[in-house]
């Protein structure tokens, strides 16, 4: 499951940085998310998206019982220790994979109303392109276009802005993906040192056992 999460969450990456740059391949992934959110798309994420939720809370609700047996028994043992890092690991990955996808979805929301937004501003340029008539009633219809130009390009600055905040949160958002990754190596690491050392404690207690039969036989004979 890990390694599925992993995989979710490097394709969500890649998926934002080829929205936040003007290419073909932009144009691609949009179209793709465009037909995703027709007929059963919006269903299907909502589903896989709720199941997800679903399974973090399951993880979130775990480490809350290892927690409560902790401060109960006053320390950890190996097992638990093992669960807890696994249970945290695999909550943060799915966490992770939850924002990113949310992320995609507004970037691709802002992306189709600022293409909606400069197309209107282009078809208002070529009207006011057009030759003027000399009549007031034209003289008008020219000053109503121009006060609409105006307030669409005000509309325009300010959906630019904040889709410049958008891609700085998204920039934050894989900077952020970036020092999970790290992190969840390092459990990952600390995960086989605590296997290693629970096989160790196994070993040690099957040879204590065997130190016991054997005296115990002595004893008997």
């Amino acid at each position: 499951m890990q390694q599925l999460l992993f995989a979710v969450i490097f394709s969500e990456m890649g998926l934002i940085l080829v929205m936040l740059f003007k290419t073909p391949l932009r144009k691609l992934v949009i179209v793709g998310l465009d037909r995703l959110k027709r007929g059963r798309g919006p269903v299907m994420v909502k589903t896989v998206a709720a199941t997800v939720f679903v399974v973090l809370m399951s993880s979130v609700y775990s480490m809350t019982k290892i927690q409560k047996r902790w401060i109960e028994e006053g320390a950890l043992n190996p097992t638990d220790q093992v669960l807890m890092a696994k249970h945290l690991l695999e909550a943060t990955l799915m966490g992770s994979s939850l924002f990113l996808g949310l992320m995609i979805d507004r970037l691709h929301h802002y992306i189709r109303e600022l293409r909606i937004r400069r197309k209107s501003m282009e078809a208002v340029k070529k009207q006011t392109r057009g030759p003027e008539d000399g009549k007031a009633g034209g003289s008008e219809e020219i000053k109503a276009l121009q006060g609409e130009t105006a307030t669409l390009q005000a509309k325009l600055k300010e959906l630019e802005s904040e889709l410049e905040t958008r891609t700085k949160e998204v920039h934050a958002a894989d900077a952020n993906a970036v020092a999970l990754r790290k992190q969840s190596e390092g459990f990952l690491l600390e995960y086989d040192r605590l296997l290693e050392e629970n096989q160790n404690l196994r070993n040690q207690l099957q040879s204590l056992d065997r130190r016991l039969s054997h005296s115990g036989s002595k004893k008997n004979t």
